[in-house]
Parts: structure tokens; C-alpha cells; sequence
């Protein structure tokens, strides 16, 4: 508890989380504002298109993860940390416990935020969340921001450099994984196995031929994280701070 309350403490003295939870929260419920106020097609608006800037929103957690502990090191105060706690994994684990915590929290009110705002400002249109899928695709954002805090942590300790971190993070999110889908014969097939799509799975509506169903693509998720996360835990521990 100690070094979770430590750990909080170093998070919350600096300003990067206080503007990424503005801005996250910023860009999805203001998103979804100007969705429900500016949807007059025929059709009812959907809590599909409620959610729509929680992928904006995740960018941001991304950001705000990967600077968590890039700037650690960037001012060496990783160092003063490990001297203190000799233990790095016990105290990379706090770090990304804490910054987890924040994401999820984040991703909720994000989403129900979102959902609240089309729902007041969306004329002629019921939101009820009256189904399991429909509580999965708003309750479920939360866990997604909180697996990929826990992600961008992990390559932040990997990779040390902010820029480097965020640019890995960003690139492969918003162009790899749509960009491999355009490889001849095997492309498609590669992309269904990527994480962000199978988050993509979870918080949207897979098909009947989509190689996971909604669960099994958040678990998937949650076991490349988790890989990524032991490889940085490792890497930490045999690396110079």
C-alpha cells in the first residue's frame, strides 16, 4: 500500500494527468455532444455512434500512460525510486497499478458521459441500456482504457524515451493495424489477430465469422498486454537506470 500511495503521489504532483483527463474527457463527451445535437437523419441514433470519440479518448490515455514513466527517466528520478526500492518490479508494478486505475476510471466516465450527453441532446431517440451487448459497449470502455494504461506503460519501460514511446504507440494504433489488412492473400487474416482490433471486437458488434467473440477478444487483448508487461518488467531489471 505504501508504494501504491507513493506512486500516486508522484502521478498526481505532476500536470500531464490533470490535461490528459481534461482533454480525454474533453473530446469524448464534447464528441458525443455535437453527435446528439447534430443528428437529424431518419434513422435513430445509435449507442454505437454515442461512443464515438472514445477512440480519441484512448489516444490520449495512451499519452498520458507512456509519460508516466518516460519521464522518470528522462529526469533520472527512476533512479532516486530504485534506490529507495530495490525492488523494481514491486515498483514498476505500483506505477502501472496506479496508472491503470486512472485509466479505467477515466474510460468510465468517459463513456457514460458520452452516453448521457447523446441522450440529452438527441431528440426522438431512446439510449436505454436494456441489453448485456449494450452495457459491455459503454461499461466496457473502462476496462479497455485500463488494459492499455497498462500497455503504454509497458512499452514506456521498454522504449525510456517519451517521444519514442508515444510515436510507437500512436503509429501503430492509428496506421499499422489498418495499414496490414492491405497486405495481398494474408492481410485480412493477420489484422483479426491484432490487439486495438480485437478491442475494436469487444466494444463494437463482431460478425459471425470474427475469430473471437466479444470476451475472448478482451482476454486476448489483456494476454498481449500482459506479455509486453513481462518483457518490460524484465528488461527493467537487467537494464541500467
Amino acid at each position: 500500500m505504501t508504494l501504491l500511495a507513493t506512486e500516486r503521489i508522484k502521478l498526481f504532483t505532476t500536470r500531464s494527468p490533470w490535461w490528459s483527463t481534461v482533454l480525454a474527457l474533453g473530446v469524448t463527451v464534447g464528441l458525443a455532444t455535437m453527435v446528439g445535437l447534430t443528428h437529424d437523419g431518419p434513422r435513430p441514433l445509435t449507442l454505437t455512434q454515442t461512443q464515438f470519440g472514445t477512440q480519441f479518448g484512448l489516444m490520449v490515455i495512451l499519452v498520458m500512460a507512456a509519460l508516466a514513466v518516460t519521464t522518470e527517466y528522462r529526469f533520472a528520478t527512476i533512479r532516486a525510486t530504485f534506490q529507495a526500492i530495490p525492488n523494481r518490479t514491486a515498483a514498476l508494478l505500483a506505477k502501472t497499478t496506479v496508472v491503470a486505475l486512472l485509466a479505467t476510471v477515466l474510460g468510465e466516465i468517459a463513456a457514460f458521459g458520452s452516453w448521457a450527453a447523446a441522450k440529452i441532446t438527441a431528440t426522438n431517440t431512446d439510449l436505454a441500456l436494456t441489453t448485456a451487448d449494450d452495457w459491455r459497449r459503454v461499461a466496457g470502455t473502462g476496462l479497455v482504457y485500463g488494459i492499455a494504461a497498462v500497455m503504454a506503460v509497458a512499452v514506456g519501460i521498454l522504449v525510456r524515451q517519451s517521444a519514442g514511446a508515444i510515436s510507437v504507440l500512436l503509429i501503430w494504433v492509428m496506421l499499422v493495424e489498418n495499414l496490414v489488412g492491405l497486405i495481398p492473400r494474408v492481410g485480412a487474416d493477420i489484422q483479426e489477430w491484432l490487439p486495438f482490433i480485437a478491442v475494436q471486437r469487444f466494444l463494437g458488434n463482431p460478425g459471425p465469422d470474427a475469430v473471437l467473440g466479444p470476451w475472448a477478444s478482451l482476454a486476448y487483448f489483456a494476454g498481449v498486454t500482459a506479455v509486453l508487461l513481462v518483457a518490460a518488467l524484465g528488461s527493467a531489471a537487467k537494464r541500467d537506470a
